[in-house]
């Protein structure tokens, strides 16, 4: 195990010191100046098509289809968990509170590449009985024309969602159990495992029925908690603040951390929340009934810029404001749980253990369900599916009784290989989502609700490969 960590510890280093890093950011770049800035000059069409429903046309020949919102609330529920408050209190941990500039910095720039990928899932999704599905996958198969790539990013898919990011959430929830309740990680791990196994045997419809059920109950109990924290603490926030743009370039180094970690640590878990480049938002917003590719883009924006810019900030300044030691005696989810006890006691170790356990859980079958669509796109068969899902049993199991830093280094591989695949993708088609865009921004200037039509485009980019417009 320890030859393991170590080899998967010398690839990571070169991947988040350099590969990662320059990929992320100079995609960012390049996408944010290519589409003029869109993810600020156009915040108020975000809003306005957040709540938009389906066509006209679709709701008259009485087909069901799924919302913008819809499809934006999946994807976020997807991205709002453990990540927001076990992997910003590593970042913090790590890094310092300069790790934070740098997810406000990934957010804000990143937001462009989630722009591209998921406008991308819209202009290439196709039919699936009442609905949609799409992805890259779809998009690398349809609009690059090149399956082994769209396989290869299957099955990364498979190996971060389906395995290494259920480590995590296993993980994680085993800890704050441990340190809110004392229960042992081996009976956490068993108790989860069969739970899970019991769910994703039981198919999609169960799977849908629990994450409905208390994903955003949890979510909103959490951000609800964390902005009265924020606001009991109001008159310190200013100096936080102050401190975290002083860490983040190396001019206060009290609490810990240097430039280079809190840039690695802010960007690495940044994405791990957000996923804005990671290709997994797209699976969510290919099934959405919209009448322009961009609408759609536009929205998961948004999401991007809620699960960093809010959740994960509100985590963070928790953590800053309880004046907790930031040297490594605390990491992961039990920095975030005595933070929050010192704030309201007891009671705030007791309410992460519980928000985590339904975020973690409803991400493991959330995680499994990404890997399984996935698997289908390349193999029907019964025995794959099967398999499978003992794999994620067992990796779950895995995740309870291995270390923190094994999880957390097995998942920044998998999402760094996940990533740089999708950006590969992205970079090659990003030209025809400038093409939608303008169409989209044309159609704005003259006072129409856009409507995307593919004669209208079709000498600027090439129509085979798009199905569904």
């Amino acid at each position: 195990m320890e030859l393991f960590q170590q080899i998967i510890n010398s690839i990571n280093d070169v991947l988040w010191s350099y590969v990662m890093i320059a990929a992320l950011i100079v995609c960012a770049l390049y996408f944010t100046f290519r589409t003029r800035f869109a993810q600020f000059r156009l915040i108020g069409d975000m809003f306005r098509q957040l709540f938009a429903s389906g066509t006209k046309s679709d709701e008259q020949k009485g087909k069901k289809r799924i919302s913008s919102f819809q499809a934006f609330a999946v994807s976020l529920a997807s991205h709002v968990g453990v990540g927001n408050l076990a992997g910003v209190a590593s970042a913090v941990s790590i890094g310092g509170p300069g790790a934070v500039f740098w997810m406000w910095v990934i957010a804000l720039l990143g937001a462009a590449n989630s722009f591209i990928e998921n406008t991308l899932a819209q202009l290439y999704k196709t039919r699936d009985k009442d609905s949609f599905v799409g992805g890259p996958a779809y998009y690398m198969t349809r609009g690059l024309k090149c399956r082994p790539m769209a396989i290869l990013f299957c099955v990364l898919t498979v190996l971060t969602f389906g395995f290494a990011y259920n480590t995590v959430q296993s993980n994680t929830l085993c800890a704050a159990m441990e340190n809110a309740f004392g229960i042992n990680h081996v009976y956490m791990g068993i108790a989860i495992t069969i739970a899970t196994l019991i769910v994703i045997f039981g198919g999609i419809q169960r799977i849908a029925k629990v994450s409905a059920l208390i994903v955003p109950f949890m979510a909103l109990g959490y951000l609800a908690l964390a902005l009265y924290v924020v606001g009991a603490n109001i008159t310190v926030i200013p100096d936080v603040i102050v401190t975290i743009f002083k860490s983040a370039f190396g001019f206060e180094q009290a609490f810990g951390g240097t430039v280079g970690a809190a840039m690695t640590q802010g960007i690495k878990r940044g994405l791990f929340s957000n996923e804005a480049g990671e290709g997994s938002a797209p699976n969510a917003a290919a099934t959405a009934d919209v009448s322009h590719p961009v609408k759609q883009g536009l929205i998961q924006m948004l999401g991007v810029f809620t699960d960093t810019l809010v959740i994960c900030s509100c985590t963070a300044l928790i953590i800053l404001v309880s004046g907790l030691p930031l040297d490594g005696s605390l990491d992961g989810v039990m920095l975030t749980q005595e933070a929050l006890s010192v704030e309201i006691g007891h009671a705030g170790r007791v309410f992460v253990a519980v928000a985590i356990c339904f975020f973690a859980f409803s991400s493991i079958i959330g995680n499994y369900y990404y890997g399984e669509a996935n698997i289908a796109f390349f193999s029907k068969k019964r025995w794959a599916m099967i398999a499978y899902r003992l794999t994620v049993g067992a990796m779950v199991m895995f995740g309870a009784v291995t270390t923190l830093q094994t999880v957390w280094s097995l998942a920044d591989l998998t999402m760094a290989l996940m990533t740089l695949c999708n950006l590969v993708a992205i970079v090659l088609l990003g030209r025809r989502v400038i093409v939608l865009l303008d169409d989209y921004m044309r159609q704005r200037r003259a006072g129409k609700d856009p409507v995307f039509r593919l004669e209208e485009v079709k000498d600027k980019i090439p129509t085979d490969g798009i199905e569904c417009w």
